[in-house]
């Protein structure tokens, strides 16, 4: 229990207060339209009008805090700063995609049920106008405008009309149908399938959030639902006056015609500090995207891997951090998130990128590298890619655990590439700060080129550390997942040889996938009395799997910390 509190207590904290103050905003917009202000719009619209209120207010909350989440500085900057306070506090901030998609949808069923109550609001509107009975005091309320300089209630002014027509003919409908689309487009792009298969789609369609925060702030300058002003319930009290209202203004009433009004906009309130932040998040983006970068080292790997080593001026990264890469000549809109798999020792920084989809294709076909290295310099430099970054991640914090646990699948070793070369560079100069005393890494991978790359580092540091006399320090276990029977013959005639017949390393490569119940046994009986970051880089499944391993083991006398890359 102490473990789970630890690991999640902070982050279901966060959400039940954001619950929270939906469900109070929520209440208090209902109880809002219920007084006598709005009695009379109540007649023509019903209960419709607080349930198309109260999702708005709410609406205007989550739109305030979609764009934060994505805020990428200003989260690197709070990472930095809070945890020299609460290392569980920053940890949060590695969770900002998730949260902005629990933003998103709540965002989409606020929107469901303010359309679905504005939908039945026209439908009143226009019956209430259909209807010309005297005798009504909807018909009453809805004739209330027709003359010149009046104010009205029923936006629908003429029985010959319908609320389609409306909806495309005012400023809340233009802009509710452009607000909807986009959202509907966003939402849908997003899927996880989508996003993972033609990211381009969900690049381009993600960005028709300009669109979608132009219709918000614009969307109540309409007024179309009003109520009546202070100064019309002291000449009109509607609860005498409803019944009297054949009397309305006549000499000897005391009921004048009722006069209404809109509330002011108030959305742009909400959301025009955080869309201030973001602007100057693009605008950070684009300064540094101007910033020279040099590619140093183009190497294609057999495993489908395209890495890029470059150098930046002023540019400085931790462990972990990830930047984003923009290429002019594939996309000038395009940028994708990377994980620097250099050291911050070294004097360059780099990426591994995996060739998945169009945008990478093109990259590899621009930076192919016989032909990249014979360009001239100058026209190497016009070949060019901007970065924007670095932005920290959970594994910043490695080093702050003495017993780290690290998992990655198959391209997601690229963060532990990083931290594994840090550790073997503070090695090598005797840095005696470093408080991690054991690492265990483990990487699956389903196909044996994708050890290629990695294998010459492991290699290294399975040298570095047995001339130094820590082979006890790192523990690694490499998994291969899928297998060839032709490859599984060579694996069992070599299988007897020093060196293993796929990385070259000492430690023989294994076959299928780890029981993790055995290894978090394993480890918390090593290491009684520890805290154990578990860091993963990989699948959500592989992730679930490692939190509930994690939950499930910890005890009183060892407690796993499960950290996962997310950006």
């Amino acid at each position: 229990m102490g473990n789970f509190v630890a690991n999640e207590g902070l982050s279901i904290f966060v959400i039940v207060v954001w619950l929270g103050i939906n469900a109070y905003l929520f209440v208090q917009f209902y109880l809002n339209f219920l007084v006598e202000k709005w009695f009379y719009t109540r007649v023509l619209l019903g209960q419709a009008l607080p349930w198309a209120r109260a999702p708005a207010a709410c609406l205007n909350f989550n739109c305030m805090l979609i764009l934060l989440p994505v805020c990428r500085n200003l989260l690197s900057f709070l990472r930095g700063s809070i945890q020299y306070c609460s290392r569980t506090a920053a940890r949060q901030l590695d969770r900002n995609i998730t949260f902005h998609k629990l933003v998103a949808y709540m965002i989409a069923f606020h929107t469901a049920v303010h359309i679905v109550a504005h939908l039945f609001n026209f439908e009143y509107f226009m019956d209430a106008q259909l209807n010309r009975n005297g005798s009504l005091l909807t018909f009453a309320l809805s004739e209330i405008g027709n003359e010149e300089n009046s104010s009205f209630l029923n936006p629908i002014r003429s029985n010959e009309t319908n609320p389609t027509i409306v909806m495309f003919t005012t400023i809340a409908g233009l802009t509710g149908v452009a607000i909807t689309l986009a959202l509907i487009l966003i939402i849908t792009s997003s899927m996880e399938v989508i996003r993972r298969s033609y990211f381009e789609v969900f690049w381009y369609t993600h960005h028709l959030f300009v669109i979608f925060f132009i219709g918000l702030v614009f969307h109540g300058y309409g007024r179309i639902v009003r109520g009546q002003t202070d100064g019309s319930l002291k000449s009109n009290d509607p609860s005498v006056c409803a019944e009297r209202f054949e009397d309305w203004g006549t000499n000897g009433s005391h009921c004048a015609v009722p006069v209404f009004a809109g509330n002011p906009p108030g959305t742009w309130k909400w959301v025009l500090a955080p869309m201030i932040l973001y602007v100057c998040e693009r605008l950070v983006r684009l300064y540094r995207s101007h910033q020279k970068v040099v590619i140093t080292k183009v190497v294609m790997h057999p495993s489908k891997t395209l890495e890029l080593q470059m150098k930046k001026k002023g540019f400085r990264m931790e462990v972990g951090q990830y930047v984003f890469i923009q290429c002019p000549s594939v996309s000038r809109l395009e940028w994708h998130p990377f994980t620097l798999t250099s050291a911050p020792e070294e004097d360059y920084f780099s990426a591994h990128i995996r060739i998945v989809g169009d945008w990478t294709q093109a990259l590899v076909f621009i930076f192919d590298r016989p032909l990249y290295l014979s360009l001239s310099l100058s026209d190497r430099f016009i070949l060019r890619v901007a970065i924007d970054g670095p932005f920290g991640t959970a594994s910043e914090d490695v080093f702050r655990y003495e017993v780290v646990m690290l998992v990655g699948a198959g391209i997601g070793v690229t963060p532990f590439a990083s931290i594994l070369k840090s550790v073997w560079y503070k090695h090598i100069q005797n840095n005696q700060e470093v408080f991690t005393k054991k690492i265990y890494f483990y990487w699956l991978c389903p196909e044996t080129q994708a050890f290629e790359w990695f294998a010459d580092l492991l290699q290294s540091l399975e040298r570095q550390m047995a001339e130094k006399g820590m082979t006890d320090f790192l523990s690694y276990n490499i998994y291969l997942t899928r297998w060839k029977e032709a490859e599984a013959a060579h694996f069992r005639v070599h299988h007897e040889a020093e060196n293993d017949p796929i990385t070259g390393l000492k430690q023989k490569t294994l076959y299928g996938k780890p029981n993790w119940d055995n290894e978090f046994t394993n480890i918390a009986s090593k290491h009684p009395g520890t805290k154990v970051g578990v860091f993963l880089c990989g699948p959500p499944q592989l992730g679930k799997s490692l939190e509930k391993q994690c939950l499930s083991h910890s005890e009183a006398d060892v407690k796993f910390i499960f950290n996962k890359e997310n950006f």
